[in-house]
């Protein structure tokens, strides 16, 4: 059985890994970074063209079952993963790690209701680590913005007050400290992301009793068979026979 791999998160390229070479598997990046960090194994690059394009594809290329393993605020592909299998009738999984304990943080639903608390709250120095997607919001914002992104914001979107840090994870809890101490950050921007690649900012936020603004996930397609960890979705792969 040929398995699409929805990938582009570090679960995505250890499913691959796991399960590259003894299973027929194709993985799949949005090609929205430059320079991604490739899974072992045959890979393609780019959109479908929405639910009809993903089922064409997934006819043409005799696909017998799908696994997201994307971003958990990847909504729109997940969404549409979901809905092409349940037309053609093709096993769908959710690779999706556990969120963080948000404690202490405020959560809010959107970026856009994140810079709304941003500007009630009067921050005046920002650490926004939402992806570049996440800062159009803050556009008009008074604020001071650090912006840490994999790519570049389109310029027209930056705040008129900004630095914006090229970075990839992982980070460490040292280096997340100093980064808020140097910077005089008095509120971090940040979405429920989940994953120990970048949990390190919210313990050195903690620390510094830096408030956190935590967005909260967009829910997960109703009836979509999940898991939660790599092994578990390598024993699902392994269960189709």
């Amino acid at each position: 059985m040929r398995i699409l791999l929805l990938g582009g998160t570090g679960e995505a390229r250890a499913l691959a890994t796991k399960l590259h070479p003894d299973d027929d598997v194709i993985s799949s990046l949005a090609g929205r970074v430059p320079d991604p960090a490739l899974p072992v194994g045959p890979v393609r690059v780019g959109g479908f063209g929405g639910v009809d394009g993903l089922q064409e594809w997934l006819r043409t290329n005799h696909i017998g079952a799908v696994v997201d393993a994307t971003h958990p605020f990847a909504a729109t592909m997940t969404a549409h993963a979901a809905q092409a299998c349940a037309t053609l009738g093709l096993p769908h999984l959710v690779l999706a790690r556990p969120a963080w304990d948000p404690g202490d943080a405020i959560m809010v639903a959107s970026d856009t209701e994140a810079a709304r608390v941003v500007g009630d709250n009067r921050y005046s120095r920002v650490f926004l680590s939402t992806g570049r997607s996440g800062v159009a919001p803050f556009t008009g914002s008074d604020a001071w913005f650090l912006i840490r992104v994999v790519t570049p914001p389109d310029p027209e979107v930056l705040p008129r007050k900004h630095e914006v840090l090229l970075s990839r994870g992982p980070y460490t809890y040292s280096g997340e400290l100093k980064l808020l101490q140097d910077n005089r950050i008095d509120v971090l921007v940040t979405k429920n992301s989940g994953g120990e690649l970048t949990r390190a900012k919210l313990a050195a936020a903690d620390a510094l009793d830096v408030p956190i603004v935590m967005i909260d996930r967009p829910p997960l397609p109703a009836g979509v068979a999940t898991v939660s960890t790599v092994g578990q979705a390598v024993d699902w792969v392994r269960s189709l026979g």
